[in-house]
């Protein structure tokens, strides 16, 4: 029979430190969070018609150190019968309001599927990882339409005392707030070293 040289509370001890080491370096991967509100699919509390150059986003804290946005979620219910067509903006806050200067340097773009009667709310999503936006602090995150659909009155799954939404009616106009109602704008982050 086989005899070990260790001592058995050292072979544990051994094996226990192993299972600890995979359990830090899995959770060293896992470098990602949700920032934003939470994901809703229940009714729409704020609408806005599609009119090219209106903005519509929320606030939300990247936190002290930086970190790399890689997807935009958010669930609409669009009346009109046809995709909406948007461009993803980022903006720093200054302040109470956003900044004019936008982040995003490409044009990323998206589009809010057509009505679809069997789906109350559909959920759209846009990949941002392949953009290298990089962002620290409080940021906004908009979506800009890009075609004007009239009466398309896109509704937008929201939540109340979340801390509102910012919208820009047209290029020119300056940011207004609806301060009880947010939108369910929510964007997954990788943290960066």
């Amino acid at each position: 029979m086989f005899k070990s040289i260790f001592p058995r509370n050292f072979v544990k001890l051994i094996a226990l430190c192993f299972f600890c080491f995979v359990a830090v370096n899995v959770s060293a991967q896992d470098k990602t969070k949700a920032i934003g509100n939470k994901p809703r699919t229940g009714s729409s509390n704020t609408s806005f018609d599609a009119v090219k150059g209106r903005q519509v986003g929320i606030e939300m804290s990247a936190g002290k150190k930086q970190v790399q946005l890689l997807r935009l979620n958010f669930h609409t219910q669009n009346r009109s019968n046809d995709s909406i067509p948007f461009k993803v903006n980022v903006y720093q806050m200054a302040g109470k309001f956003p900044n004019e200067a936008n982040l995003v340097k490409d044009e990323i773009k998206g589009y809010i599927k057509k009505y679809d009667n069997q789906e109350t709310h559909q959920l759209t999503t846009v990949d941002l990882s392949p953009y290298n936006i990089k962002v620290a602090g409080d940021i906004v995150v908009s979506i800009e339409f890009l075609t004007t659909k009239p009466g398309s009155n896109i509704g937008f799954a929201c939540g109340l005392f979340n801390g509102g939404t910012f919208h820009k009616d047209t290029e020119a106009e300056p940011w207004k707030k609806i301060p009880v109602v947010g939108v369910d704008f929510n964007v997954l982050v990788k943290k960066l070293k």
